[in-house]
């Protein structure tokens, strides 16, 4: 896969732990670029060992402010672990298009990713219910206030974590192919097929009553917005 070399380093690391030395000209240090690819999608990886075992686990995220946050269950292995404060590592990836080069060693992926290193944190019992509250509402607002409240029992079986995203950074490519001058010579073809995330009509739940209609904030929903 093509290195896209450039001798332009992007200056800003919060920390050497967290700065980007692998194509380090495609790092993004600022809190906006930041904030958008974590706000942009649902689904984070989470990384963190228990007795000497390396985990990845997918999961539903959120951010608030500088804190990231995930839930689960209260029985979760992974979440009790984690609330004990040992140190994670969450990762958030956007796959934009596919880069075809003329040269195979050039061919390439546009992207957008952000890793952040920490210690995560269990969320008190009224932070958990605030957290839990804006997440859904992250969703789709007014879902919050339309669906049915959890009840006592349901809130015990949910678990909130969160995590301060002081060492974090970014990772942006994009862009048409980089070939070595020599192939810009080639008959090969070049360029990029983008990928998107399509979102289709909303399809009501075969039990629902035939007179409830779909809610205004459904009809107006959009992903990663």
């Amino acid at each position: 896969m093509s290195q896209d070399n450039t001798p332009d380093e992007i200056p800003g690391a919060p920390s050497e732990k967290t700065r980007v030395r692998r194509y380090n000209w495609l790092a993004k240090y600022d809190r906006d670029t930041i904030n958008a690819i974590i706000d942009a999608g649902m689904v984070c990886q989470v990384g963190y060992v228990i007795d000497g075992t390396p985990y990845v686990t997918p999961t539903n995220h959120w951010r608030i402010g500088d804190y990231v946050y995930w839930h689960g269950s209260s029985a979760s292995r992974m979440l009790k672990s984690q609330s004990a404060g040992i140190p994670v590592c969450f990762t958030v990836t956007h796959i934009d298009g596919v880069v075809f080069s003329r040269a195979a060693f050039n061919h390439n992926v546009n992207f957008r990713s952000v890793m952040a290193f920490g210690n995560a944190k269990l969320c008190c019992e009224e932070e958990k219910r605030h957290a839990l509250q804006v997440f859904t509402d992250g969703l789709a607002p007014g879902l919050w206030q339309h669906a049915r409240k959890p009840t006592e029992q349901e809130w015990k079986a949910t678990k909130v974590i969160r995590m301060k995203l002081d060492e974090v950074s970014a990772k942006v490519r994009t862009g048409a192919p980089i070939d070595d001058e020599d192939d810009y010579l080639s008959d090969s073809w070049a360029g990029i097929v983008p990928l998107q995330l399509i979102q289709l009509k909303p399809q009501s739940d075969p039990r629902l009553r035939v007179e409830i209609e779909i809610p205004d904030f459904i009809k107006n929903f959009r992903y990663g917005q």
